[in-house]
């Protein structure tokens, strides 16, 4: 089972109909325990970052994901899912994220129009299973006004340039995020969930 998280704002009937128009068994749940005992994991991401953690907390669904992390269960967040995974954010006045990053989310330069909307390609920074089968420069939806900046580049896997350089794809572990949103964005959307999926059901 694939569990999709519901914490109340995310894209969830575009997410679970991308995995099941690939052919697999996605759960939309709220519930801690359905995260724990998923063989894979996906946080939709529509909204602000601040409301995401809240509500998250609110329904015990932050430590679920850091235990999942631990784990090493596949976990893929989209989107604000994953400005959340790093340590603070500047939107909404600043505010504490789930730290499992290093690093802050700041707002886009006010020298390019923001929000960040419509199609932009993503350059392969490493080698990366996501992007098995993806042409490098690959066009990808996105919806954002903010945007993480790691610590490190260690973790990057995908970037994108829009006024600046930002870090698009982030992975470690078996915990991968998009700033953009793959079941917005195709035939490439669709092969990276399917890339994921693939990893998840196999158990490696």
């Amino acid at each position: 089972m694939i569990a999709i998280i519901d914490y109340g704002a995310g894209n969830l009937r575009s997410v679970a109909n991308a995995v099941a128009l690939l052919g697999y068994d996605g759960r939309v749940t709220s519930s801690p325990r359905d995260v724990m005992s998923a063989e894979g994991v996906i946080l939709p991401g529509v909204g602000a970052a601040a409301d995401t953690v809240v509500s998250l907390k609110s329904h015990g669904l932050d430590q679920a994901i850091k235990e999942i992390i631990i784990k090493g269960t596949p976990f893929l967040a989209v989107c604000v899912g994953l400005q959340v995974l790093f340590e603070e954010t500047e939107e909404g006045g600043g505010c504490q994220c789930l730290g499992l990053l290093p690093g802050k989310v700041k707002k886009l330069p006010s020298r390019v129009k923001v929000p960040h909307i419509g199609w932009n390609n993503v350059r392969q920074a490493k080698p990366h299973y996501l992007f098995d089968g993806i042409t490098d420069g690959a066009f990808f939806y996105f919806v954002h006004s903010y945007y993480a900046e790691p610590v490190s580049d260690t973790n990057v896997i995908g970037a994108t340039d829009y006024g600046l350089t930002f870090a698009s794809a982030v992975a470690f572990g078996n915990t991968m995020a998009t700033q953009f949103h793959p079941e917005k964005s195709g035939a490439a959307g669709l092969k990276m969930y399917d890339n994921f999926l693939k990893r998840a059901i196999r158990g490696n």
